[in-house]
């Protein structure tokens, strides 16, 4: 059987830092990628899907718009993330030198399941452009046939110090940190596309 790595999300607005894990345990890799270009809006249901329903057009920068408009912006960016994702996750694939086979994520608290309902939702807009993102991710791993699980950020250190015979986890992410040491390039040779979607953060703390 072919031992494959596991790839870690920490998704941040349009942007997740992806951590990818070798079957032993070794740290293969650490990126930054961004799902969305700058032409778009990073949190559409929440900033522009307020100003349509009347929510906080105080606040510099708000204008005035449709719910049929805000919906269809919010339609643009999830298929720009969903792109972005898909970009992202195969650009990763060629660099490091064993196939992934599991993707972890973030679990989605339930939201609404229209776009126009989560807009109109006060607590559903605060969190549904994070969710969005979490989805094209998870939708660009399954294309590829990962496996995706999504973990509860209270657990995973709990989860992941049992999986390592309970082990400080803050002392093996700093090992880790180290061994890979400042980023460089994380795809040469990519287009001029990928290199703006795709870098290397200095510290990222999955």
């Amino acid at each position: 059987m072919t031992r494959a790595a596991t790839l870690g999300v920490a998704e941040h607005g349009n942007t997740a830092v992806l951590v990818t894990i070798g079957p032993g345990g070794e740290l293969l890799d650490r990126r930054r990628i961004d799902l969305t270009d700058r032409g778009l809006p990073t949190h559409p249901h929440h900033h522009e899907g307020s100003w349509a329903v009347g929510r906080y057009l105080r606040t510099p920068g708000a204008r005035p718009m449709s719910i049929a408009d805000a919906v269809a912006l919010v339609e643009r960016v999830r298929a720009a993330a969903v792109n972005g994702a898909r970009e992202g996750l195969e650009v990763l694939a060629a660099a490091v030198p064993v196939p992934i086979a599991t993707i972890a994520i973030r679990a989605c608290p339930p939201l609404p399941p229209t776009t126009e309902e989560r807009i109109a939702d006060h607590r559903a807009q605060t969190i549904a452009d994070s969710v969005m993102y979490r989805e094209a991710i998870a939708a660009a791993a399954e294309e590829r046939g990962w496996s995706v699980r999504w973990y509860e950020r209270d657990e995973v250190f709990r989860h992941a110090a049992a999986a390592l015979g309970g082990e400080d986890i803050d002392a093996v992410l700093h090992a880790m940190g180290r061994s890979i040491g400042p980023p460089t390039s994380c795809v040469p040779g990519a287009t001029t596309s990928t290199r703006r979607r795709t870098s290397c953060p200095r510290h990222a703390r999955f």
